[in-house]
């Protein structure tokens, strides 16, 4: 704790100085990723107050999370200061308005529902329409959006139709009078929703011209966190309570806005000094929470895009991010969970590990891989695939197709039983719950036809035992493992290694993101995906999704940066250090000596062009083994070893458990599991005594 000025400043770099020191006037800091905004922001408030610039009481300090908040005001008395108000926007609008309300009008602040999806639902059934938990999320979510965009239920249908939004398959007349009988419902029940704080707040101030002015005298310096995503409906009320004042100051990074589809502008943030003429404008760049490595992949991501700053890394170098295709998604699973396992192994701990993916949709597959490598995860955002709504239901609707019905097949079954909940082979228009409750039953079905070709003779009761087997397996102790999330989860939040799972065209850019503001923000999510690792980071994409039909490309946001089929090859962004051996730019075939390209050439140490001998009694083999190790422990046959792993146990004929261990596929686990059958294996077919050494 210090209240001396220049303490305060001690230990600043040259720009979160400058930003403690810009006390005066509009002043607007861009932020990049891990360069220490919070700081930044903290030490000016600190500075302002030490030296007497401001009083603690008259500054109001905005955030987005209650969690950030905590942390201002933490921070803030760390260094001697208390008295700022550091919160949300919602709970600041909450505070003034049930506290101005009565005087203004006479009565109470009407209570805030916590029933708001009922309302919903009752706004649904005024139009004779469903009221399934997807169809009431998305119908909530867009409520939402037209609020804090300033856009009533009259004017919803022409905006929304220019702006191309679309919810649930319904016409945007019909949502807005869906709108409309929402606000009649609240009336109806003397409620307010928690949008309506923002919007009741707004109106009391610039209605009551006493309580502007009341709350003007009160707040007189207002610093503003995370201002890429402010709404319009934001930016209204921080107009209206700092009136004519221009003692702002604005702390965003363009680069990490995420969230246009949920109502926020960036364009506060980008053109604030057109707005604010002579404010004062400071960059912040220097990285402190990545590696260079990672860093020199955040800034190629990057580069050219209009919001971009050029990070400058602090920290000293790292490995080698790995970037690498699999054949198939269950593969890039695998070899998820071996890289996460071996970062374990040299002291990372688990629950400084994160795995993160576009959509909740793409989890099951590296949920079942993570469970079979015996690594504890934990799901952050939503329930683990398991737990979902759609997917019990699908799952029970499953077993109630097996009561007097011959078995016609897992993958058949699964598809009738999807089908009759709403599944089609064609996914659905439009985002939002109803495409993502689609996503989980597309994913049953990819589960299930992978159980077909893993165990042909299977039954449709197997696949229910298999599959319990998984639901049974996802749980982790909470804060004790690798952390399964979001893209937009993420966004906040840090961690010592960081696999990126999923990044292929259609992943990352989603396939719904379609226009080049669409394509620029799915940018952006990768930007925020790949910044919030420290020391390792881990990107990978499958070929297709079950090693066979339509093949697609590495994102094109990886163009220049990861070799793989479909994408550049150059990777001068990796450069800053030599390649070392494991990362998926350091190894060559054996065959011709060219660097490999996939997951599957890597573990097999040649191209698939490059042939090499085979014996092929000793392949039947080790695919009969496989089959029976799967069949035993009710898995598919890739969770034991994979295809292109097998084949190189077939190829390379280890002789003794060194050499085995040194095949890439089998971890640890998978090695004091399976050592004894598969030297055993490659001994009886050649002959040879099997070696211990």
């Amino acid at each position: 704790m210090t209240t001396d000025p220049e303490d305060i400043l001690a230990g600043l770099d040259p720009e979160q100085r400058a930003v403690a020191q810009a006390l005066q006037g509009p002043v607007v800091v861009l932020a990049g990723a891990g360069t220490g905004k919070t700081r930044a922001m903290t030490h000016r408030l600190a500075y302002g107050v030490a030296t007497g610039a401001f009083s603690p009481r008259s500054v109001l300090a905005l955030t987005f999370t209650t969690r950030a908040a905590a942390e201002l005001r933490e921070r803030l008395a760390a260094l001697g200061v208390r008295g700022i108000q550091a919160r949300t926007f919602h709970s600041a609008a909450l505070r003034q308005a049930q506290y101005f309300w009565p005087q203004a009008y006479g009565n109470p602040l009407p209570p805030v529902t916590d029933q708001r999806m009922g309302l919903v639902a009752d706004a649904l059934r005024r139009e004779r329409l469903g009221t399934d938990t997807s169809q009431v999320r998305d119908m909530a979510a867009e409520i939402t959006w037209a609020k804090v965009s300033n856009v009533g239920a009259a004017d919803y249908p022409a905006i929304a139709e220019r702006a191309g939004r679309e919810v649930a398959g319904h016409r945007p007349d019909m949502v807005g009078r869906i709108m409309a009988h929402y606000e009649a419902v609240k009336a109806a029940r003397g409620v307010i929703d928690f949008d309506d704080i923002l919007l009741c707040t707004a109106g009391l101030l610039a209605e009551h011209a006493e309580v502007a002015s009341e709350v003007r005298r009160q707040y007189r310096h207002f610093v503003v966190d995370e201002y890429q995503d402010v709404s319009p409906l934001q930016q209204a009320l921080l107009d209206l309570w700092r009136g004519d004042s221009e003692e702002l100051c604005v702390v965003g990074d363009p680069a990490q806005t995420i969230h246009s589809f949920a109502g926020a502008r960036a364009d506060y943030l980008t053109g604030f000094v057109q707005r604010h003429p002579g404010a004062a404008r400071i960059e912040l760049v220097r990285d402190y929470r990545s590696t260079p490595q990672i860093v020199a992949v955040a800034n190629h991501v990057m580069a050219g895009q209009p919001e971009a700053m050029e990070l400058r890394a602090q920290r000293e170098d790292g490995p080698v991010p790995v970037l690498v295709g699999a054949d198939s998604e269950a593969e890039e699973a695998a070899g998820v969970a071996e890289w996460l396992t071996a970062t374990h192994a040299a002291g990372t701990a688990w629950n400084e590990m994160a795995v993160l993916y576009r959509i909740h949709a793409h989890s099951p597959v590296f949920e079942a891989a993570l469970s079979q490598a015996g690594i504890p995860f934990l799901t952050r955002g939503s329930d683990g695939f398991f737990e979902r709504v759609e997917v019990k239901a699908a799952l029970r609707g499953l077993r109630g197709s097996m009561k007097g019905v011959e078995d016609s097949g897992a993958a058949t079954m699964m598809r009738a039983a999807v089908a009759g909940l709403g599944w089609t082979r064609e996914p659905p228009a439009g985002q939002g719950s109803v495409r993502e409750r689609w996503e989980s039953w597309d994913a049953l079905v990819g589960l299930a036809d992978e159980f077909s070709r893993a165990r042909p003779q299977g039954t449709t009761a197997d696949l229910v035992v298999e599959l319990e087997h998984r639901a049974a397996a996802q749980h982790a102790p909470t804060g004790q493992g690798v952390t399964l999330a979001t893209l937009h989860a993420a966004k906040g939040l840090e961690w010592d290694a960081v696999a990126l799972v999923g990044v292929h065209e259609g992943g990352v850019p989603f396939t719904l993101a379609t226009s080049p503001a669409q394509i620029a923000e799915e940018r952006r999510l990768l930007y925020v995906g790949l910044t919030r690792a420290r020391h390792a980071l881990h990107v990978s994409w499958s070929t297709s999704r079950h090693g066979g039909g339509p093949r697609r490309d590495a994102s094109r946001f990886l163009a220049g940066v990861a070799r793989s089929r479909g994408a550049a090859t150059h990777t001068s962004a990796l450069s800053r250090q030599p390649a070392r051996r494991g990362s998926a730019l350091s190894e060559t075939c054996r065959v011709c000596g060219r660097t490999l390209t996939s997951g599957a050439e890597r573990k097999l140490q040649r191209h698939v062009g490059c042939e090499v001998e085979l014996d092929l009694a000793l392949w039947e083999a080790l695919l009969e083994w496989r089959s029976d190790m799967a069949r035993a422990a009710s898995v598919p046959e890739f969770v034991v070893l994979t295809d292109a792993t097998l084949r190189a146990v077939a190829e390379r004929c280890p002789t003794t458990v060194a050499e085995l261990s040194r095949i890439a596929g089998i971890n640890a686990t998978k090695l004091a599991r399976y050592q004894d059958a598969l030297l055993g294996l490659v001994a009886h077919h050649r002959g040879d005594r099997v070696d211990r050494g």
